[in-house]
């Protein structure tokens, strides 16, 4: 037989729908917000819990799903709301328990995820049951009237031992977190989740050998060393550490056979440039850099056959300049000795050249001089007497050198002369 139970007088007055103020109805799940549910005078009124719908938005609904217990995902998203008992309650369940109680459950299933190597969910649980006992560990300490009467303190509730049990807890946390960092190359976290467990306990070798292998491969060979002798004064005969400390001396070496090689190299570097100023300024040469020199790749003016000898043969970039018909050649290393007569035998006859002009006993030969003006050199002539001269100098170390036919070299200069403006 069905039962039927009357409704109480004042049920209407319980639900507090406020009209027109825009504020929320509390009796339905999702609040009434009147002032946001347009009235066309045709769509009919519709019960408070599809009202309720028509208030929000998709976003702010879900939101909202998010805030109750049976939908939520996550404690950590829901923020501080005193008004919601049910996630009072979830808050209370979740944290139920002393701090050494709730940092261990978190430290197993940190322990948990590390076995399958999680290391991001591991250092997760790690890092929480750090911040639960961050609030107890270390708080209050024993001054030297509670030691005289530690065993009435134990006797009174044991709370000597509880904190003792939370900074053991909160110790391995750190320790395990700080593999955590080293597996997910978090070096430098590593290093401070170490030095938080040697400041619970300086005698932690886990410690000091995961602190000493994130300074090893951040190169950090001195701190590496230092961390991994530490360890050993607790531990002598720990095998890890005694090969961890085989590999920084290993590393240690390589660096400083690298630096020794490096500085070896920039000091016949520094000699190779002193020996090659000198030899340039006994023979007086005179050479200027400009701001935007051209780009010459590896050629370079140089010493050889000994780069640091002053008595070896210069060698000069040179580039032989055909003005009348808009081309150059190219000779990389071109000896101090030689004339300029040598390089044309092989180089001529030029491929551009139909006319036949550039011919060895047809052409002449021009460098420009540091005021502007030309200097006709002799085919037979060495470099090193052209560049010896008062007026001549070599810009950007490139040495630059006409070749013109002598049948057009008058109207040539009389051309460049106006050009230049004299």
């Amino acid at each position: 037989m069905s039962h039927v139970e009357e409704l109480p007088d004042d049920l209407g007055d319980g639900l507090q729908i406020k009209h027109g103020d825009g504020k929320a109805a509390p009796s339905t799940a999702f609040p009434i917000l009147l002032g946001k549910i347009q009235k066309d005078g045709l769509t009919p009124a519709l019960p408070p819990q599809m009202q309720g719908f028509r208030s929000h938005s998709a976003d702010e609904i879900v939101q909202m799903l998010g805030r109750t217990p049976l939908f939520m995902t996550s404690m950590d998203d829901v923020g501080e709301d005193k008004g919601n008992v049910e996630l009072e309650a979830l808050r209370a369940l979740q944290y139920e328990g002393t701090p050494a109680e709730n940092g261990l459950s978190f430290k197993e299933q940190g322990n948990e995820m590390s076995k399958v190597k999680k290391w991001g969910d591991a250092k997760e649980y790690y890092t929480k049951a750090i911040a639960v006992l961050s609030k107890k560990v270390g708080k209050t300490k024993l001054s030297a009237e509670d030691v005289g009467y530690l065993s009435d303190a134990i006797t009174k509730g044991g709370q000597y031992q509880e904190q003792e049990k939370e900074k053991e807890i909160e110790e391995a946390c750190f320790v395990n977190r700080a593999l955590c960092n080293l597996e997910l190359k978090n070096f430098r976290s590593t290093t401070l989740d170490c030095a938080s467990a040697l400041r619970l306990n300086g005698r932690n070798v886990k410690a000091y050998y995961r602190s000493s292998q994130a300074l090893l491969a951040l190169d950090k060979i001195a701190e590496a060393h230092d961390s991994c002798r530490h360890g050993l004064l607790v531990d002598p005969n720990n095998s890890a550490l005694m090969n961890l400390m085989i590999r920084i001396s290993a590393k240690e070496a390589t660096i400083k056979a690298s630096q020794d090689q490096k500085r070896q190299k920039a000091e016949i570097c520094q000699k190779r440039k002193t020996a090659l100023e000198t030899a340039i300024q006994t023979r007086n040469i005179r050479i200027r850099k400009t701001a935007q020199p051209p780009d010459l790749e590896d050629a370079c003016v140089h010493l050889a056959p000994d780069p640091l000898s002053v008595k070896s043969s210069l060698y000069f970039p040179v580039l032989l300049l055909y003005p009348l018909h808009a081309q150059t050649d190219f000779i990389k290393a071109f000896p101090e000795t030689d004339v300029v007569l040598q390089h044309l035998e092989y180089i001529f006859p030029l491929p551009w050249d139909k006319q036949r002009e550039y011919q060895l006993d047809k052409v002449e030969i021009y460098i420009e001089t540091t005021e502007g003006g030309l200097f006709k050199a002799g085919k037979r002539m060495s470099l090193i007497k052209v560049l010896g001269r008062s007026d001549v100098e070599i810009v950007d170390e490139l040495v630059k050198i006409n070749i013109v036919p002598q049948n057009r070299a008058r109207v040539w200069i009389e051309e460049l002369k106006l050009r230049k403006g004299k």
